[in-house]
């Protein structure tokens, strides 16, 4: 399934359009491109290591390329979120036949700190707060996380990183985890977030409902997330639109 709505649905929610969201005490959402525009900061940390070596990549492909590299380290045995984007750096130092120094690989991996967050994120939070009790899923870890939140301007009820869990999404573990945490039923979470293949399809796969917030829509590809072949309950082109749709439910 591709990312973009269909054309007749371009200024609308797409997916079950009359989705009650209202007996949903929780909404439990991924943070990186879904609150933080984590392509904007991939590529502003990717384009000086890149220029650095006289490697040239267009960003649509270094995108792709970081999707690939990501989800097969994190597929692996459990590293450390900056242990994960230092050996990213590393495949694509091996693609391009550079070799990235010691330096630039500690500065990418510590560069989620500067990803910001999109314009929209910390306003529709707000909002949502007043509906919902808040989780953060994420892949990440604790200290990045806490860098990040700074900038949603939100204090959550819950941060559920794969740190403390000690593995990635698409894993089912980090969902059982999530739930255990929350302790509520999965008729009373609703999980949110961009990408099909982290989020999206195993959620679907354990019953919960789903809401894409479609970063990408009116963009080809699939950027930085890897493609998988899932339908979510309810797609929104962004955060304010969820945001609108809770505040008149």
């Amino acid at each position: 399934m591709g990312l973009d709505r269909p054309a007749a649905a371009k200024n609308d929610y797409w997916g079950d359009k009359l989705l009650d969201i209202t007996p949903f005490e929780a909404l439990m959402s991924d943070c990186y491109g879904t609150l933080i525009d984590w392509e904007t900061g991939i590529w502003n940390a990717l384009r000086d290591p890149l220029a650095a070596h006289g490697a040239v990549l267009a960003k649509d492909d270094a995108l792709v390329l970081y999707g690939a590299l990501e989800s097969e380290i994190e597929h692996g045995p459990y590293v450390d979120y900056k242990t994960v984007l230092g050996r990213v750096l590393d495949g694509f130092g091996a693609g391009l036949d550079v070799t990235p120094t010691t330096e630039e690989r500690t500065r990418f991996a510590a560069s989620v700190r500067d990803w910001p967050a999109f314009p929209d994120s910390p306003a529709a939070l707000r909002v949502l707060q007043k509906k919902y009790k808040l989780a953060i899923v994420s892949n990440v870890d604790d200290d990045l996380f806490a860098q990040s939140a700074a900038r949603l301007e939100t204090s959550f009820n819950w941060v559920i990183t794969a740190q403390q869990i000690g593995s990635y999404k698409p894993s089912p573990a980090n969902f059982h985890a999530a739930l255990a945490r929350l302790a509520l039923r999965k008729e009373q979470i609703l999980h949110v977030a961009q990408s099909l293949y982290h989020d999206i399809a195993p959620a679907k796969t354990l019953s919960f409902t789903t809401v894409l917030v479609n970063r990408r829509h009116g963009l080809p590809g699939s950027g930085a997330m890897s493609p998988a072949d899932a339908r979510p309950d309810l797609a929104v082109p962004d955060l304010p639109a969820l945001a609108r749709r809770a505040a008149v439910a």
